[in-house]
């Protein structure tokens, strides 16, 4: 029996426990909480050693929290804005005005979808030209509300489609970047899952960028740099250790400033557990920038991008 077979098996085990202490009001805490150690045990030995292709499956995983439940969970309260106001809206990167721990917000994020039909809309979360416009202008709409800008990143890449070059898909993830890196208060990033080329980079320029435990930021996928380096995508586990695309390489290179640990077992078997550990990770950061006044705050901005990826110790 694999490890993965074991652990459905405990976890079948611990629920039925459960369902009978309701039914019949017997006291099995003890007997829960031994199984719930020995699940807890087998989670974190299969999250240990586990290779960058393998962590790139998990990020891609369909059940991973993101979206606008995971937003929905995140914040007390969200007002979604629609649209960029020329050609329409797009399901696949939305935002709008939030509330976070009683602190006023902008929130852009990658929406991938929870049904076929709505992953199908949403293209799993790549945006078109049109998504990345209405995420630019809502970042100056949160520039002239004096707000701080959270964004919250899951998604293979921007849409490549022709229709998203005729609208100019390119210089919309430009005037993204651009918007943030002069954005007037903070601004802090979350990779939750596939932080796929420019399509996260347009969201990801900020103070602070933070990546979930087994969540993956790279300029190309896998399969796709195994295409051009061995003209074969079957090498793409091969290229996914070259690319030094997981979250604590990315830490290492200084591409990220901090790695959330993910719950035992990985970010999809607590959905819960994973709101709470990216909540308290925003709000020490923005704790940490708010007080920065903007000449400092831009300072420290310019530094960050003119050194990101830097080996020099001096970084």
């Amino acid at each position: 029996m694999s490890d993965e077979e074991r652990l459905k098996v405990l976890e079948e085990k611990a629920e039925e426990l459960r369902r009978l202490a309701q039914a019949n009001g017997l006291d099995l805490s003890a007997e829960i909480a031994v199984l719930e150690e020995k699940i807890a045990e087998l989670k974190r030995a299969l999250c240990l050693g586990i290779s960058p292709w393998e962590r790139v499956q998990m990020a891609r995983r369909p059940d991973r929290p993101s979206g606008l439940p995971f937003v929905q969970a995140l914040c007390e309260a969200f007002y979604e804005l629609r649209g960029d106001r020329v050609v329409g809206d797009d399901p696949a990167l939305r935002g709008g005005l939030a509330k976070l721990a009683g602190h006023r917000v902008a929130v852009l994020f990658h929406h991938r979808g929870a049904t076929p039909e709505e992953q199908r809309r949403a293209r799993f979360g790549m945006a078109s030209a049109q998504g990345y416009w209405k995420a630019r202008r809502i970042m100056e709409v949160a520039a002239r509300l004096d707000l701080p800008l959270l964004t919250l990143i899951n998604t293979p890449g921007a849409y490549p489609g022709v229709q998203a070059e005729a609208h100019n898909i390119a210089g919309a993830i430009a005037s993204c970047i651009w918007q943030m890196l002069r954005h007037p208060r903070p601004t802090v990033a979350v990779i939750l899952g596939e932080g796929g080329s420019g399509g996260a980079v347009a969201l990801a320029a900020a103070d602070r960028v933070l990546i979930l435990e087994n969540a993956t930021y790279s300029v190309i996928s896998p399969e796709g740099a195994a295409s051009i380096l061995w003209k074969d995508a079957k090498f793409a586990q091969e290229a996914a250790a070259k690319l030094k695309l997981t979250a604590h390489d990315l830490r290492e290179l200084g591409v990220v400033d901090e790695v959330i640990p993910e719950p035992p077992g990985g970010a999809h078997t607590d959905f819960t557990g994973t709101v709470e550990a990216v909540r308290e990770a925003l709000l020490r950061h923005l704790g940490e920038l708010t007080p920065l006044p903007l000449d400092e705050l831009l300072r420290l901005r310019y530094k960050r991008y003119r050194h990101v990826g830097s080996t020099n110790s001096a970084h």
